[in-house]
C-alpha cells in the first residue's frame, strides 16, 4: 500500500521544484517532507529524485510514479468529498483579481468543478482590495488578490510584474507637462503605485480614465488616451511597455497572495493547492 501523504508530498515537490516550496505547500518543514521522500522511496525501491543542489526533478522511476501519484490522489479526494458532502450540498467561494479570470484560471476552475460534483463553485472577479476585505469579514472562503509586498499571512505569495504602458499606435507624449493616467478608481493598489511614482520624482498628473473593468483600462491604453500600470498578463498587442530610460521604472513591489479563511474546508484547501500550482506555472513561465 502506498502512503498519500508521502505521495502527497512527493507531487508537491515535483510540481514546486524543490522541498522547502513543496512544504509551504503540504504545511510540513523542509526536513519532515525530505524524510517522507526517504520513505517512499524505500517504500517502492526506487531512487526517484535527482539532487542537484536546490534543483530537483524526478529520476525515470519518479515520471512514471508522478501520473500514478496524482491519480490515487485524485480519487483519494474526490472519495472523502463524496463521504462528507452525500447530499450534494456545499460550496466554496473564491475571489479572484479581474486579470486573473480573464487569463487560463477559468479552465482550471472548470476542471475542478467538473472533478469534484457534490460542490459548487462561487467564483467572483474583483477589484484586490474588496476581495482581501471580504474575506476577513467571512464572505469568501478563499482568495487571490493583489498585495504590497512583504505582508504576511498568506498559504503562499508570489512577486508580480507590472509595468507602465501605453498605445503602441497612439503612444502619449511621455514628457507632457501633466502626465494622463488611466487606472482603476480609489483605492486600487495600481493607481496608488502610479501616483506615488510620478509624486515621488516631482511629475504633475491627471486621471484621464478610470473605470472597474479591465477591458475598459486595456482599451483605454491602446486608443491612446493614457498611460497605465498593468500586470504582465494583462499587457496586450496594442500596448507598449514604457521603459526606465523614458522615465517609467518597473514597478516590482507588489505580490500576488493566497489566502483561505480560518476555518476553510478540506476541499477549499484542495483548491488552494491547485490554484498555487497554477501561479507556480505562471511565475516560471514569465522567468
Amino acid at each position: 500500500m502506498l502512503d498519500l501523504e508521502l505521495l502527497r508530498s512527493f507531487v508537491s515537490v515535483v510540481e514546486a521544484g524543490g522541498f522547502t516550496r513543496a512544504g509551504e505547500r503540504v504545511h510540513r518543514t523542509q526536513s519532515t517532507v525530505s524524510q517522507q521522500i526517504k520513505r517512499l522511496e524505500e517504500d517502492v525501491g526506487q531512487v526517484l529524485l535527482h539532487r542537484d543542489g536546490k534543483n530537483v526533478r524526478p529520476t525515470e522511476a519518479g515520471e512514471r510514479l508522478l501520473s500514478y501519484a496524482r491519480r490515487l490522489l485524485s480519487l483519494a479526494e474526490e472519495a472523502r468529498d463524496v463521504l462528507r458532502q452525500p447530499d450534494g450540498e456545499g460550496a466554496i467561494r473564491l475571489g479572484i483579481p479581474e486579470d486573473f479570470a480573464a487569463y487560463r484560471l477559468t479552465k482550471l476552475l472548470g476542471a475542478f468543478s467538473r472533478s469534484h460534483p457534490g460542490l459548487r463553485l462561487d467564483v467572483r472577479a474583483d477589484q484586490s482590495k474588496h476581495l482581501a476585505r471580504d474575506l476577513e469579514r467571512g464572505e469568501l472562503d478563499l482568495a487571490l488578490f493583489k498585495r504590497a509586498a512583504g505582508e504576511n499571512g498568506a498559504i503562499a505569495v508570489w512577486p508580480e510584474r507590472v509595468h507602465w504602458v501605453t498605445s503602441k499606435s497612439h503612444p502619449v507624449d511621455v514628457h507632457a507637462a501633466s502626465v494622463p493616467l488611466i487606472g482603476f478608481p480609489t483605492g486600487c493598489l495600481y493607481r496608488a503605485g502610479a501616483i506615488h511614482a510620478l509624486e515621488s520624482v516631482g511629475r504633475a498628473w491627471h486621471m484621464a480614465y478610470s473605470s472597474s473593468s479591465l477591458s475598459g483600462i486595456q482599451a483605454a491604453v491602446a486608443a491612446g488616451m493614457g498611460l497605465s500600470i498593468l500586470s504582465e498578463m494583462s499587457i496586450q498587442s496594442d500596448h507598449r511597455v514604457l521603459t526606465a530610460k523614458e522615465g517609467f521604472a518597473p514597478i516590482n513591489k507588489t505580490e500576488v497572495a493566497l489566502m483561505a479563511s480560518p476555518d476553510a474546508s478540506p476541499a477549499t484547501l484542495r483548491l488552494a493547492d491547485r490554484l498555487a500550482e497554477f501561479c507556480d506555472a505562471v511565475q516560471a513561465k514569465a522567468a
